[in-house]
């Protein structure tokens, strides 16, 4: 190969690569929506927070929380439809048994507000979390935190779960706030 095939060979390689980090760049960033639905609502998504595909239809939607000093957060939302998944007492007290302390030793606590025109009640819990499926094969993650948000909704109600290290769930409850609140 001469000097000018090469450089012809090299430089096209070169284009290919820049257009296809480009193309995606674009499909990342089409796949990451600054906003999305969960049954009638609208959030919007903060800026450091990943969009992360659901790998159940149970789970409507997913964002991973970065953490440079350990364990990612992870919020999870779900909706049921009118009447699904119990009523918000139901899921507070399922949210507070993820927990392997019992409930007087996990700072259990909640907080009735509304958004918009629909009541919203947070959900808060800390201790050794019980990662996985009720049921299944659990993983122990003490030092973890629960910080939930439940919006009661004519169209049945969002189930917002954010769990993490607790340090990490406590330098970012302003943005899980700020994030349950964007609720239109």
């Amino acid at each position: 190969m001469t000097r000018r095939q090469f450089a012809t060979a090299a430089s096209l390689a070169l284009t290919f690569a820049a257009g296809f980090a480009s193309i995606s760049g674009t499909a990342h960033a089409a796949e990451s929506p600054n906003t999305f639905k969960v049954s009638e609502l609208t959030f919007s998504r903060p800026t450091a927070w990943e969009w992360v595909p659901t790998q159940s239809s149970m789970r409507k939607a997913v964002l991973k929380v970065p953490n440079t000093s350990g364990e990612a957060g992870e919020v999870i939302f779900f909706h049921f439809g009118p009447g699904g998944a119990g009523g918000t007492q139901a899921n507070v007290d399922r949210w507070f048994r993820q927990f392997k302390e019992p409930k007087d030793q996990i700072k259990a606590r909640t907080e009735e507000t509304t958004v918009g025109k629909n009541k919203l009640t947070y959900v808060f819990a800390e201790g050794t979390y019980l990662s996985g499926m009720p049921g299944g094969p659990q993983t122990p993650k003490p030092g973890f935190g629960l910080l939930g948000a439940i919006i009661e909704d004519p169209a049945g109600s969002v189930f917002i779960r954010y769990t993490a290290p607790k340090t990490l769930l406590d330098a970012t409850a302003a943005e899980f706030k700020k994030l349950v609140s964007s609720a239109k």
